[in-house]
């Protein structure tokens, strides 16, 4: 009698305890991310009101609609590109001066260390308020010290480029650790033998940060300028809470713009089509960002 086939089970036991682990996951991404999403992107194509629920299918109209909007095109995408990068570069730049005087033995750099941790565990609803405060044309502490040192107090959050600046201030307030931190880590994972012959020779500091910190520190910065501009991108909440995208909507950015047409405005439809753009526009960016970058490091 031949001996019956044996059968033998598409996953084994560790592939299915596997995936018993990941299911809880999967299922939160695919509830909570993914379906949202193809029901925003079922809705981009539809005329839906959020008080006229017919959900009337009308193709790209939306998507013309929101390319066609001169306040997108001329207020808003200008806002959100200067946003992202003055915001980066700045943060940045005192992310890695912060980085080098770190990188330095001193009393207190764990002190040092710890304080600069602070702004990464406040909200950026709390710090947008607490600028906010900060620039208030009455009694704000900006013009109270003006006025002291004989000057006069200034309507920031009431024009635009000032209004601007407060924003872009409180978003470098929070980030410029952000960068430090892990330039910092970056440069005590560099070896030390190159810097010390540069030392033995008499190398100055510039030279020795220009030929042997920075293009060794390279992988590490574009990481991070990718990273940040993406989600600088896509900033609402410093905005919303600072400015609420005034005045007259000057300093209105991208996320701002979808958030008031879908839920302001009640104009579902073309909300989700301005996010679909939005996230198509971040992704070509990211993409030729990160390729501009490795193309300057490969270069390097």
């Amino acid at each position: 009698m031949a001996p019956k086939p044996i059968k033998r089970r598409f996953f084994g036991e560790q592939q299915r305890f596997a995936l018993a682990l990941v299911a809880p996951a999967a299922l939160i991404l695919i509830f909570f991310q993914l379906i949202p999403i193809i029901m925003g992107t079922s809705a981009s194509f539809r005329d839906w009101m959020l008080f006229n629920p017919k959900k009337t299918w009308v193709g790209l109209a939306q998507y013309k609609a929101v390319l066609t909007d001169s306040g997108f095109l001329t207020i808003v995408l200008p806002n959100t590109f200067l946003f992202m990068i003055s915001s980066v570069v700045i943060s940045l730049v005192i992310g890695m001066m912060l980085a080098l005087a770190m990188n330095r033995a001193f009393i207190g750099r764990k002190l040092v260390q710890t304080i600069l941790l602070l702004p990464l565990m406040v909200a950026p609803v709390i710090a947008a308020i607490m600028m906010r405060w900060i620039f208030n044309d009455q009694f704000g502490i900006v013009n109270v010290v003006l006025e002291a040192l004989g000057g006069t107090g200034q309507a920031w959050l009431v024009q635009r480029w000032s209004a601007f600046s407060v924003i872009v201030l409180t978003d470098v307030w929070l980030w410029a650790p952000w960068f430090g931190l892990l330039l910092l880590a970056g440069l005590q994972s560099l070896p030390k033998e190159p810097f010390e012959a540069a030392e033995i020779d008499g190398t100055t500091a510039w030279r020795t940060f220009r030929y042997l910190t920075l293009p060794m520190l390279k992988p590490v910065i574009i990481v991070c300028i990718v990273i940040r501009a993406i989600d600088a991108f896509r900033t609402f909440d410093t905005v919303w809470a600072l400015t609420g995208g005034g005045p007259a909507r000057q300093t209105e950015l991208f996320s701002l713009y979808a958030y008031e047409e879908a839920f302001v405005f009640l104009n579902f439809a073309k909300g989700t089509a301005a996010a679909i753009v939005g996230a198509i526009i971040i992704l070509v960016a990211g993409l030729a960002l990160y390729r501009a970058l490795g193309h300057v490091r490969r270069a390097g």
